[in-house]
This record gives C-alpha cells, structure tokens and sequence, in this order.
C-alpha cells in the first residue's frame, strides 16, 4: 500500500514537474522578429482594398496578422524615415531631413531597435536596405557586417535601357527583359535572409532579421513575367491629376523621376501615366514573389510559430495624382505606408483603422519581446492593438518633410509650410486631397485644432537633445 502510494505521488509530482518547466520555458522563450522593410512600397496592395494589384503572398501574411489601414511614416523619404523608425526619434527642422540622414550624425547617443535587441541576447542581421547607409551605426546595431549584394538597384539587364542616360547618370526608367528572378539585387537579398533562417534554426539562436527590398523603387525593372502580370489597358489611371484647389504655392512633387529618361513616352500623357503604374505594379508582384519565398522558408522550417512578422513600407509614393510621382511632400499619399504585423497567438486576419506612426514599431516590437525601452524614445507601443484591433490609439499621427510640418487626425489632414501657407482637407469628404478648405470658414474650429495638435508634436520632437 505504502508502494501504491509512493508512485502515485512520483506520479503527480512528475506531472507537477513538467508543466511547470513547460510553463517556465514557454515563458522564458524570446520571440525571434522578421522585420522585412520595402522602399518605396505604399498601401497600393489586394489586402488594402487594391484590387488590380497582384500581390498573394503579402495578402496571405495580411490574413494571418493585423493590416493597419492608417499607418504613417514620420519623413517622406527613404534615408529619414528609416532612420527616425529605427531610434523611434521624430525629424526635426534640423534631424532626419532627406535621404542623406544618418542616425549616428543625427542622434548620435540613440540606441537603434537592433541594438537594443542585440543588448538582449539576440543575434541581429542586416540583409539588403534597412538603414539607407549600410554602415551607419553599423557595430551598435549588427552582430555581423550588414549584407548587401553586389551592384545597385538600377543594375540592368536589358541593353536599351542604358543607351541614353538622363543627366543624373540614370538610364531608362523601366524594363522588362526575359531573364530569371535571380538575376537582379532584390533575389539575393532574399535568398540571404533564407540562409540567415536556415542558420538560425540549425544553431538555435534568438534573432532580429532585417531584411529590406529595393522594389518597387525606380527604376521600374522586372522580369518580364511579371509585367505579363498586367493588361496595360485595364489598368486604372488617377483621376485627379491636377493640382489641389488652393494649393499652397510651396506644395511640390518630388522631382526623382525625372532623374531618369522615359523611352517614347511624353510625361503627364495618358500612355506615360499607364507605363509608369504598370511598371510600379511589375515591382510589387516580383516584390510580393520574393516575400512570399522568404515567408515560406520561415514555415518550412518550423520558425513561424515563435517568429513575429512585420511588413512596413518607408513612405507613400504618388501614382500620378496630381501629377505627383514619389514621396517628397506631406499629402496624404506621401505620408501614408503599409503595415503588416504578425503576431503568434494574436489577432490574425482583421483590420485596425487606429492610427499610428513609424516611431512606434520600436517599442511594439521591443514590448511584444520584453526588451526594455529608453526612456527618450518618443514611439508608444501597440501591443494592445494587435489584440483588439477596435481599440483607438493616437489621436494624431506627425510627419514633416523640409518645408512643411503635417498632421493626420482620423477626418482631416493639415500642412503647415514655412512660409505661412496652410493646407487643410477633409479626408471624410474629400479622400483625395483636391480641395485645400484652410481659407473656408466652416473649418475655423477644426484648423484651430489642428495648429494646436501640430505644436503638442513639435515640441515632443524637439524634446530630444
């Protein structure tokens, strides 16, 4: 009888036993990240609604996360933007102004979102284009040298494309030759990153993967398959490409494209219009194709269930409305970007309009990791978001691009420039931004508002020394 009783305790102590050090290590297991950044990538995407646009493999992440509908970068601008997500530090007049932004000039004590992880204990690599200068804070950031492939991303492989050469240096701005998808940059750098996975999953370790697309950036060069992808003359042109009513006399396009020559095509011609989306939309679906090998590896070799995902594209891009094409400006679609987070054990195929800005990825993902946080850092985290996807968030979202500073509320956009001049649209009634109504007195409230709000950010901006 003693026996008996013997193992039946043995029994429930081994029992005990186990589920506690299941429940210590399910507790203590650090959530690998896969932070996949893509230049110049706005919402133009099937799971935003875009429904010409072929992108599966984006649209499938989309149903196993969270799709944030009013997600917003802080600068229109690649070098910027990258730099003021990665220190969750907002621009200033005179911090993360252009392309040209370097975080270890700009902010020079900051610490990066990898290198807070790398303090943790993870190892944190750097494929393709995450800050736009490789090296910057390079040895506070990685574990290891950041991989980029050799050539850059206006390499070509269709010889007309190089035969006239834009001042700038630049050849044409699109082509699609018959050629494989290894043969340009955006192959090898997913291929790195599937590696890297490989590598991580036979050794073990906790990881911070950054891997970062070129396209759908210009110049607009796909293999031909994916233009195939498209009916040019289905596609869908702008149907507001004038400027806005009232717009402010410092309210600029971004000049990029011009960088580059147009082959036959005449600018601001209906044909240009429909070659330049058609290139735009090429560059997503290869795009979309190489995220989806990289998100398939990552299931494959069993690493999804503790991995988060996210998808974020650094800034908005104009698609020919008001014959704009890119970033540089404080429009809505300028301002607006893509984001995708995937979370195991979270909410999975739902939407959230609550807004949010690029400064506060750092500290989500730094919360969802229990890796702790600055205190300088001026993101704010949305975990509880990605559990009840309903719930509001900020009231205001911040960007400024060198002569503007802006605000995005859920109703209304503001600008404010410079030299005074205001912009001001009702998105609720005016989606696209066609009518500037600062001068209309029915809005003599809502601008007041807006001014109010605008200076709150400035001053938080300005908080960093």
């Amino acid at each position: 009888m003693k026996n008996k009783n013997f193992k039946v305790v043995l029994v429930v102590l081994l029992v005990f036993v186990t589920c506690f050090t299941q429940k210590t290590k399910a507790q203590t297991t650090k959530p690998n990240v896969l932070f996949i950044a893509i230049d110049d990538l706005r919402p133009e995407l099937g799971c935003y609604g875009i429904k010409q646009v072929k992108s599966p493999n984006i649209d499938q992440l989309a149903s196993e996360g969270v799709v944030f509908n009013r997600a917003y970068c802080n600068v229109p601008v690649c070098g910027a933007s990258r730099a003021s997500l990665l220190t969750s530090i907002l621009p200033t007049k005179t911090r993360f102004i252009d392309y040209r932004a370097k975080a270890e000039e700009d902010v020079p004590n900051a610490k990066t979102l990898p290198g807070i992880f790398k303090e943790a204990g993870y190892t944190c690599i750097s494929n393709g284009k995450i800050f736009h200068y490789n090296k910057d804070v390079q040895d506070a950031s990685w574990s290891q040298k950041p991989w980029m492939p050799k050539g850059g991303h206006s390499i070509s492989f269709d010889s007309a494309s190089t035969e006239v050469l834009a001042k700038s240096g630049n050849g044409r701005v699109y082509e699609s030759p018959h050629v494989p998808d290894s043969v340009y940059p955006d192959y090898k750098i997913a291929h790195q990153t599937i590696r890297d996975l490989r590598r991580f999953k036979a050794s073990g370790e906790s990881f911070f993967m950054a891997c970062g697309f070129f396209r759908p950036h210009m110049p607009f060069y796909a293999p031909k398959k994916y233009w195939d992808l498209y009916d040019r003359d289905a596609i869908e042109l702008a149907d507001n490409r004038f400027l806005p009513e009232n717009a402010p006399k410092q309210l600029r396009g971004s000049g990029e494209f011009k960088s580059y020559t147009f082959g036959t095509y005449s600018p601001k011609t209906d044909d240009f219009h429909k070659m330049m989306r058609h290139g735009y939309y090429a560059c997503v679906s290869y795009v979309d194709q190489l995220v989806g090998e990289v998100l398939a590896e990552l299931e494959n070799l069993g690493l999804a269930e503790n991995t988060i995902v996210v998808i974020w594209g650094d800034h908005g891009w104009h698609l020919g409305e008001h014959e704009f094409w890119g970033k540089h400006n404080t429009l809505h679609n300028a301002l607006q970007v893509p984001l995708i987070v995937k979370v195991p054990g979270r909410a999975k195929g739902q939407q959230t309009e609550a807004l949010v800005e690029s400064v506060d990825i750092y500290p989500t993902l730094c919360d969802l990791a229990n890796v702790p946080t600055p205190n300088y850092i001026m993101g704010e985290s949305f975990k509880s978001i990605l559990d009840n996807p309903n719930k509001a968030f900020r009231e205001a979202a911040y960007a400024r691009f060198k002569v503007a500073d802006a605000i995005v509320k859920q109703d209304f956009t503001y600008s404010l420039f410079e030299n005074g001049e205001e912009m001001l649209y009702n998105l609720k009634l005016d989606p696209k931004e066609n009518q500037n109504v600062v001068a209309n007195e029915e809005y003599k409230e809502v601008l007041k508002e807006m001014r109010k709000a605008l200076e709150v950010k400035q001053k938080i901006a300005s908080s960093y020394k």
